[in-house]
């Protein structure tokens, strides 16, 4: 009997030996309001990051980590926003398929495959990665109740376009944009272009939109998807339509922002044309580009309004 209490009591000790020495490693990065962020987060974080943009892994382990705690500040108060007016345990059907969408994006053939990546880089559960789609997804729905009201179509112009086109062969150029805000100043508006080219060279087109882009395409390494003409401005498309594969424009500057677009990939397509659902196709890409300007801008008036600790 005293022989198994002892056991009892050294089995004890060392539980509270390796229990007091995982603690010891947690450290506190930053803090959002009553919200903190360990090194523990960070690392789920940036795996997570990085399998987002895989190209993240030739970036230096600071910079993951830089832009690991941005992301996970930036979540932070948008789900502290979110909780002003939802419950975001409820069950959402749209961010179902929101985080289905991403998978499909990235490029995984289920949920099976995409955990196997999570546990890989150490990073979230199945679950916790649901719960961040949650977030983003109602986000989006936060963001487009204030402002679609505020937003107008050019309808006649969408349709002329679409009057112009005259072939069913059609070329479809695969995209990827770092955004930038425009400074005020001419000088450090050089200053930044300058910054931005010198990266590109040294870290690529992707990681560069990691680590400078304001978009939401940030996370994906500036990847936006497949584009025929008609989806493009004629300003835009004047300004990559003689770009081959891996080449990216000069930038581009729209209202306030700067953009610069680089061509993945180019496809030839052959398809028919049905012109009252590409005008309603033209329509959705129009409206979610100023919905994401609307969330940029509503974003960066809100954070004012926390506490943000950086350690």
């Amino acid at each position: 009997m005293i022989r198994k209490f002892f056991l009892l009591c050294v089995i004890l000790v060392w539980q509270l030996i390796f229990t007091n020495l995982s603690f010891s490693k947690v450290e506190i990065i930053a803090s959002v309001n009553n919200e903190i962020i360990t090194n523990y987060d960070i690392k789920k974080e940036s795996g997570y990051l990085m399998i987002l943009n895989p190209k993240m892994n030739e970036l230096k382990n600071n910079i993951v980590i830089k832009l690991a705690k941005e992301s996970l500040i930036k979540e932070i108060i948008k789900k502290e926003e979110l909780l002003k007016f939802i419950d975001l345990n409820e069950e959402n059907d749209f961010a179902n398929q929101y985080f289905n969408d991403v998978l499909v994006r990235l490029g995984y053939k289920d949920e099976i495959e995409f955990n196997k990546d999570l546990l890989k880089y150490e990073s979230y559960t199945l679950e916790e990665v649901k719960f961040k789609s949650k977030i983003e997804i109602y986000w989006n729905d936060l963001i487009y109740n204030k402002y679609n009201n505020k937003i107008n179509i050019n309808k006649k112009k969408l349709e002329k376009k679409i009057k112009e086109l005259n072939v069913n062969d059609k070329k479809e150029i695969f995209l990827s944009e770092i955004v930038l805000n425009r400074e005020k100043n001419d000088l450090d508006h050089e200053k930044l272009i300058d910054k931005i080219k010198t990266s590109i060279n040294e870290i690529g087109f992707s990681n560069t939109a990691s680590v400078y882009s304001i978009s939401e395409s940030s996370k994906f390494g500036g990847k936006i998807g497949w584009f025929e003409k008609t989806n493009l401005s004629k300003k835009i498309y004047d300004k990559i339509k003689s770009l081959e594969i891996n080449e990216f424009s000069e930038i581009i500057e729209i209202n306030n922002n700067l953009l610069i677009l680089k061509v993945d990939d180019i496809r030839n397509v052959k398809k028919i044309i049905d012109k009252e659902k590409e005008l309603e196709r033209l329509i959705v890409i129009e409206k979610n580009k100023k919905l994401e300007d609307y969330s940029i801008m509503y974003f960066n008036k809100i954070k004012m309004n926390y506490f943000i600790d950086e350690k």
